[in-house]
């Protein structure tokens, strides 16, 4: 049973960091891409934000955060991590971490974890 359990979510101000975690269990982590989406309030749908191949080679982001979020992985460590910098309100969201069926981000993404909580806000 594949398990997905992010934290590190938090109330911060504009422009400090935050830095989420995934812990995966219940697949072979290191055959997956991997990536973190995201649902603002008040907003219905899932965003994606960021997404890394099975190796973490080559790795993607929604242009609203280049050059702010870094993702990364351990495969040792069956870890996902997003290091979020320079944070702004829209940012404000619950960040969920998502697998993709292959090692590169071909179809659809699933998620099953709660998510974790980041506001931004002064």
């Amino acid at each position: 049973q594949v398990q997905l359990v992010e934290s590190g979510g938090g109330l911060v101000q504009p422009g400090e960091s935050l830095r989420l975690s995934c812990a995966a269990s219940g697949f072979r982590f290191q055959s997956n891409a991997m990536a973190w989406v995201r649902q603002a309030p008040g907003k219905g749908g899932l965003e994606w934000v960021s997404r890394i191949t099975n190796g973490g080679t080559t790795t993607s982001y929604v242009d609203s955060v280049k050059g702010r979020f870094t993702i990364s992985r351990d495969n040792t460590k069956n870890m996902l991590y997003l290091q979020m910098t320079n944070l702004k309100p829209e940012d404000t969201a619950v960040y969920y971490c998502a697998y993709y069926n292959s090692g590169f981000w071909s179809g659809n993404y699933y998620t099953v974890g709660k998510g974790t909580q980041v506001t931004v806000s002064s």
